[in-house]
């Protein structure tokens, strides 16, 4: 009889695992599994188990290609099984082709004169997916916020931020799912973000990679009207509830989507977007609703001056309405405007286009 042995933390199994069970099987014709038991993994990984030992020893002893089951306790690195190891004298050791503990498996296999076997990587029978996404899959919110920008955008993008400068955004409801997202795509929300949060992953960096802003998964992640500090990463200064600017928020569909890191690098007025931002940082920090639909304002002038058509309101009335601005990059996509009153707003969301929304806080 020929035995195989391997090793692993396994701590959530999936089909990428029973696949390397069967293809370390077919070496033999005994397969014992070995996985990490919760003080390992707490000792190596700081984290703890998804399951007691007793309960993941019976998941995977249940699996076809295992012939038998043991639970790694040792407290050396990489090689936590070298009890059982030496114990059972296994045939042979197999192992993936990112092993980092080859030097010490092989010196183990040598006191047993076992062979040291790479499996070479074949097609997965199913997407990749690993235990840390599917961890973070797991805790992934339900549902997610979006986003309006008030003041200092285009300040979040690495390659123009301004150290002193500001960045005022507020997330938004109604909220979006991965079932049901009740707004138009591309649109200048931050849509990119919430479903990057949605599905478990890291919005920021996606962010960054496209070439655009971390504002829009700052701020869905954490929820509330924030201040932040223009930078490379996101620190934020400030976070309210946003109380005052219930009842007087709406969006406009201009029915225009657009395409955000197309327009990262236009040529626009980065003094007055951070005029913008610091006029509605200082509105935040005093709770003011005019202020900071003058930032609104202030930012909207930067707009207009890069070509971008003019929104209702500048070329028709809108009764109660203190301020608007293109979301996000603009040219298209939503446009956030601010009202006097409640009633002002609701009456306008009676329009073709144009639908309230309120400041959102997610409970911690």
């Amino acid at each position: 009889m020929i035995r195989v042995f391997v090793s692993g933390c396994y701590d959530i199994l999936h089909a990428g695992h029973v696949q390397f069970f069967r293809e370390a099987r077919a070496l033999g014709d005994h397969l014992t599994v070995c996985f990490a038991s919760n003080d390992v993994l707490w000792l190596h990984k700081q984290r703890r188990s998804s399951l007691p030992d007793e309960h993941k020893r019976a998941l995977i002893a249940a699996l076809t290609p295992v012939d038998e089951v043991v639970v790694g306790a040792g407290h050396d690195e990489g090689i936590d099984f070298k009890e059982h190891f030496l114990r059972l004298r296994p045939d042979i050791l197999a192992v993936t082709e990112d092993d980092k503990y080859a030097p010490l498996k092989r010196a183990l296999c040598a006191e047993v004169g076992a062979r040291y076997v790479v499996m070479p990587k074949t097609p997965p029978q199913f997407p990749p997916i690993s235990t840390t996404q599917i961890v973070k899959f797991i805790r992934a919110p339900e549902v997610a916020p979006l986003r309006v920008d008030f003041g200092g955008g285009w300040l979040d993008v690495p390659r123009h931020a301004r150290t002193g400068a500001y960045i005022v955004n507020c997330a938004i409801s109604p909220t979006v799912s991965l079932r049901e997202w009740p707004y138009e795509r591309n649109a200048g929300l931050g849509g990119s973000g919430a479903w990057a949060l949605l599905n478990g992953k890291d919005g920021i960096g996606s962010e960054l990679d496209l070439g655009v802003g971390w504002q829009d998964p700052a701020v869905i992640a954490e929820t509330g009207l924030c201040v932040w500090r223009s930078g490379p990463r996101p620190v934020l200064e400030v976070k309210t509830n946003g109380e005052f600017l219930s009842g007087r928020m709406a969006l406009l569909w201009t029915g225009v989507p657009h395409d955000t890191p197309g327009m990262a690098d236009g040529a626009r007025n980065y003094d007055a977007i951070e005029y913008a931002g610091a006029t509605a940082r200082k509105a935040v920090w005093q709770g003011d609703l005019a202020g900071l639909a003058a930032a609104v304002r202030e930012s909207y002038a930067v707009q207009r001056a890069e070509g971008m058509d003019a929104l209702p309101g500048e070329v028709g009335e809108l009764p109660g309405a203190l301020a608007w601005k293109y979301c996000g990059g603009g040219f298209g996509g939503y446009a956030v405007y601010l009202f006097a009153e409640k009633t002002a707003r609701d009456a306008v969301c009676g329009r073709a286009n144009f639908r309230a929304v309120e400041p959102y806080v997610a409970a911690r």
